[in-house]
């Protein structure tokens, strides 16, 4: 979903290069130096306003995070949001990453999020969706040697065609869950916005976590 556009959004950024990366190119190969420690990096494509992955760095400080975001507003409100946190193992990115390979280094990454990515539900737009092998490729590309996905989506369709293309790509599934919110695995859950708001009308959540064999 498209955000209106806001004039701040340009500026809030360009005054915070510490915690927003917009040349993620030239970072390549480099993001460990943007982290005082150095620790396994998690990385959230399409982070939206930024709730889960601000909410997985408070969570766990011995992971580095960065999330990455396409629209620059949005992108800024996640920004917002994170420089009221001490967080020194987050880093943002606002960018473009359909070829995620240019902007990290093969096996740079430990374990990706994909949260309620846009389900692309007409057939002839299939290869948009983050999970067809063309997004895969990359992944196994940036991702360390048995690298795990980890999805949520509250779209069926999405989620059915998810585990078609990642089962045929040759990856290993770890945990599959059609009700996310009802099972063991919440208890640990960190939720997206999107999350929250389609929970509360009492929609399942699907989940599903996946390694490269």
């Amino acid at each position: 979903m498209r955000v209106k556009h806001k004039k701040w959004a340009a500026p809030l950024i360009a005054a915070h290069p510490e915690k927003m990366v917009t040349n993620a190119e030239e970072v390549k190969g480099k993001w460990q130096e943007r982290f005082e420690k150095l620790q396994p990096i998690h990385l959230e494509v399409g982070m939206g306003k930024g709730q889960f992955i601000i909410g997985m760095a408070k969570a766990h400080p011995e992971v580095n995070f960065i999330g990455l975001e396409i629209q620059e507003t949005v992108a800024a409100i996640a920004l917002k949001k994170a420089l009221t946190e001490d967080l020194p193992n987050l880093q943002l990115v606002c960018g473009d990453g359909s070829d995620i390979t240019n902007y990290f280094e093969p096996h740079e990454i430990d374990r990706m999020y994909l949260n309620f990515s846009d389900p692309w539900p007409k057939k002839r737009h299939a290869k948009r969706r983050l999970t067809y092998h063309t997004f895969l490729d990359g992944y196994q590309t940036i991702l360390k040697e048995q690298g795990t996905i980890e999805l949520k989506t509250d779209n069926m369709g999405f989620f059915e065609f998810s585990l078609e293309s990642m089962n045929n790509y040759g990856m290993k599934f770890d945990g599959v869950w059609l009700d996310l919110h009802n099972s063991d695995e919440n208890e640990h859950n960190v939720e997206t916005e999107y999350e929250q708001k389609f929970a509360a009308k009492g929609q399942p959540i699907y989940k599903l976590t996946a390694h490269f064999a």
